[in-house]
């Protein structure tokens, strides 16, 4: 009997719980890094598109070092790669822009 009335207690729960899909930019911390990443990858293919590949290696590893720079301050923050990849994506955006002024 007490089994049977701490069932009836429990709150029923779905067997499987539905996804919510993430409108970006985004609310939570996950919801923002989760939008970020995906504006980064965006721009990251775009350029894959345009660059030599040893170029892109090079840019990736400089805008890399100066995002982690720029950021060095909130290195210990959950806020820290969130901040590195939308400084990677928004230095992606402008070599994107100055390709396109250049017929790229």
């Amino acid at each position: 009997m007490r089994t049977l009335l701490l069932l009836l207690l429990l709150p029923l729960m779905p067997a499987k719980a539905e996804e919510r899909e993430i409108q970006c930019p985004g609310l939570t911390t996950y919801e923002m890094r989760f939008c970020a990443l995906q504006s980064w990858e965006r721009s990251n293919q775009a350029l894959k598109d345009q660059l030599p590949q040893a170029t892109l290696e090079k840019w990736k590893a400089a805008t890399q070092e100066v995002c982690a720079a720029a950021y060095a301050p909130y290195r210990q923050g959950t806020i820290y790669p969130q901040m590195v990849v939308g400084c990677d994506d928004r230095l992606n955006r402008v070599l994107l822009e100055e390709l396109k002024g250049l017929g790229g």
